[in-house]
């Protein structure tokens, strides 16, 4: 091979590396040209063959098209021993990954946990497993109530039949039993908690039902007066921050075993505005809380003087107010993790 001929080789391979669009192609250049077998190494090896008088000539040149290969490889990103490298151009815009999103969920119990702070409020936590004294009983539920069945409650040991019922253990059925705690442990008024977390129930999971769903307790007992009206300014304040103004909040009579008297808390239909319409089933309202004044026999359970103390207690579900904040229509949405619903809701 002739000098020239070398120079045109050199131009070609260097020609090629340039044109490489991938790792692979590099790889390949590489082992054809600086390889063990390769082009370059097997002109050294034939300089043997070439005329005495050419070979400081023919050596310097092979050996320079060697160098600029091996430059060439390496900064296309691999070197002349086939170590892999990056190559980057610090001139390019960097690349952001795409910020994540908060789950409906989280962001009603956060902007819950925000919202009842402003009025002095702290979180509240518990075990899911609970005893019946603490879900049941400290709640003023009768034995024969039908929540207690094995129907409609996850029990995980129950005592013998005249046995101390303390003892049996279930998963919670609501957070209320976090209250009880609360009361328990602080040993006196006041105390202002909401209780977040998960509840279980033996029920069939369709659109608007689940067997684990989430709830938001809320409770506030003091030593001085404490009346049902500090109960719904307190709820039409959270309803307004949680939906938006122009909201309208109404309470109606009702009945739970742990509050008396005891309301259903309704707010105007965010869909239609109170005109009535599919979502709100022409009423103009929908449910979204179940509220009273603390039981005095609750106040018993706990050691506190229902003479001397007094408080409300409110709860509602989250899986409710997510499905209509943000228009849901199907709870299972909300466990199935779609990317694609949950980018909707971000």
């Amino acid at each position: 091979m002739t000098l020239k001929e070398l120079e045109e080789g050199k131009a070609a391979s260097l020609a090629e590396i340039a044109a490489a669009a991938d790792a692979e192609a590099i790889e390949k250049l590489r082992v054809k040209y600086v390889g063990r077998n390769g082009s370059i190494p097997a002109l050294i090896k034939g300089m043997k063959d070439v005329p005495k008088e050419d070979r400081p000539a023919f050596g310097k040149a092979v050996q320079a098209w060697k160098a600029e290969v091996e430059a060439a490889l390496a900064a296309k990103g691999t070197g002349g021993g086939g170590a892999q490298k990056v190559a980057v151009d610090a001139t390019l815009p960097g690349r952001w990954p795409s910020p994540g999103a908060a789950h409906p969920l989280s962001r009603v119990i956060a902007d819950s946990a925000r919202i009842f702070a402003k009025l002095g409020f702290t979180v509240a936590d518990g075990p899911d497993v609970e005893n019946r004294f603490n879900n049941f009983t400290a709640l003023n539920t009768p034995p024969h109530h039908p929540s207690q069945d094995r129907s409609d409650t996850f029990w995980l040991t129950l005592a013998n039949e005249g046995e101390e019922a303390k003892g049996d253990l279930l998963l919670r059925t609501q957070t209320s039993p976090v209250q009880i705690r609360t009361m328990l442990e602080a040993g006196a008024p006041p105390v202002r908690v909401i209780c977040p977390g998960r509840t279980y129930r033996r029920d069939t999971t369709d659109a608007t039902h689940s067997a684990n769903f989430h709830q938001i307790e809320g409770l506030y007992v003091d030593v001085k007066p404490v009346s049902l009206a500090d109960l719904k300014s307190v709820l039409a304040y959270f309803t307004k921050e949680m939906m938006g103004e122009g909201i309208g909040v109404r309470f109606r009579p009702h009945f739970f075993p742990f509050t008396e008297p005891s309301v259903e808390v309704d707010m105007t239909c965010h869909v239609c505005k109170g005109k009535g319409c599919n979502v709100c089933k022409q009423s103009g309202w929908i449910e979204i809380a179940g509220a009273g004044m603390v039981d005095p026999r609750v106040f018993k359970h706990v050691g506190w003087d229902p003479e001397k103390v007094s408080g409300y207690a409110f709860g509602f579900g989250v899986e409710r107010i997510a499905m209509i904040k943000y228009g849901i229509p199907d709870i299972r949405w909300l466990y199935e993790n779609d990317l694609r619903f949950l980018e909707q809701t971000a």
